[in-house]
Protein backbone atom coordinates (compact mmCIF):
# COMPACT_ATOMS: atom_id res chain seq x y z
CA UNK A 1 0.00 0.00 0.00
CA UNK A 2 0.90 3.47 -0.74
CA UNK A 3 -0.33 6.58 0.76
CA UNK A 4 0.79 10.53 -0.19
CA UNK A 5 -0.03 12.88 1.91
CA UNK A 6 0.13 16.99 1.93
CA UNK A 7 0.04 16.96 -2.21
CA UNK A 8 2.95 14.33 -2.54
CA UNK A 9 5.02 15.99 0.13
CA UNK A 10 5.52 12.82 2.14
CA UNK A 11 4.92 9.03 0.38
CA UNK A 12 4.77 5.80 2.83
CA UNK A 13 4.83 2.46 1.41
CA UNK A 14 3.92 -0.33 3.61
CA UNK A 15 3.27 -4.00 2.77
CA UNK A 16 0.45 -6.39 3.90
CA UNK A 17 1.55 -7.25 7.16
CA UNK A 18 1.89 -3.27 8.04
CA UNK A 19 5.61 -2.74 8.16
CA UNK A 20 6.77 0.15 6.51
CA UNK A 21 8.74 0.19 3.33
CA UNK A 22 10.15 2.87 2.54
CA UNK A 23 9.36 6.91 3.12
CA UNK A 24 9.60 9.15 0.54
CA UNK A 25 9.87 13.18 1.27
CA UNK A 26 9.51 15.79 -1.51
CA UNK A 27 12.24 18.43 -0.42
CA UNK A 28 9.84 21.31 -2.58
CA UNK A 29 7.08 20.34 -0.60
CA UNK A 30 8.56 20.69 2.61
CA UNK A 31 9.61 23.93 4.99
CA UNK A 32 12.89 22.28 6.55
CA UNK A 33 12.43 25.50 9.38
CA UNK A 34 9.35 23.50 9.83
CA UNK A 35 10.17 20.19 11.45
CA UNK A 36 6.84 19.63 13.54
CA UNK A 37 4.86 20.07 9.95
CA UNK A 38 7.40 17.42 8.91
CA UNK A 39 7.10 14.80 11.52
CA UNK A 40 3.46 15.48 11.06
CA UNK A 41 2.54 14.87 7.86
CA UNK A 42 5.12 11.60 8.43
CA UNK A 43 2.54 10.48 10.84
CA UNK A 44 -0.32 11.24 8.70
CA UNK A 45 0.91 9.47 5.73
CA UNK A 46 1.88 6.53 7.71
CA UNK A 47 -1.26 5.96 9.52
CA UNK A 48 -3.04 6.25 6.15
CA UNK A 49 -1.21 3.70 4.41
CA UNK A 50 -1.94 1.60 7.65
CA UNK A 51 -5.75 1.93 7.10
CA UNK A 52 -5.51 0.57 3.65
CA UNK A 53 -3.14 -1.67 4.02
CA UNK A 54 -5.53 -3.21 7.26
CA UNK A 55 -8.84 -2.68 4.40
CA UNK A 56 -7.29 -4.57 2.16
CA UNK A 57 -6.20 -7.73 4.78
CA UNK A 58 -10.22 -7.32 6.40
CA UNK A 59 -11.27 -7.95 1.93
CA UNK A 60 -8.88 -10.72 1.73
CA UNK A 61 -9.87 -12.26 4.79
CA UNK A 62 -13.53 -11.48 3.71
CA UNK A 63 -12.73 -13.48 0.73
CA UNK A 64 -11.47 -16.62 2.22
CA UNK A 65 -14.18 -17.16 5.18
CA UNK A 66 -17.12 -15.63 3.03
CA UNK A 67 -17.57 -12.73 5.26
CA UNK A 68 -18.28 -15.03 8.40
CA UNK A 69 -19.19 -13.07 11.29
CA UNK A 70 -15.91 -14.31 13.78
CA UNK A 71 -16.66 -13.35 17.20
CA UNK A 72 -12.66 -11.51 18.17
CA UNK A 73 -11.45 -11.08 14.49
CA UNK A 74 -11.53 -6.92 14.21
CA UNK A 75 -13.94 -5.33 11.36
CA UNK A 76 -15.40 -8.85 10.96
CA UNK A 77 -18.64 -8.46 13.77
Amino acid sequence: MEASIGGGAVSVTMNGEQEVLSIKIAPAAVDPDDVEALEDLIVAAVNEANRKAKEVAEQKLGAVTGNLKIPGMPGMF
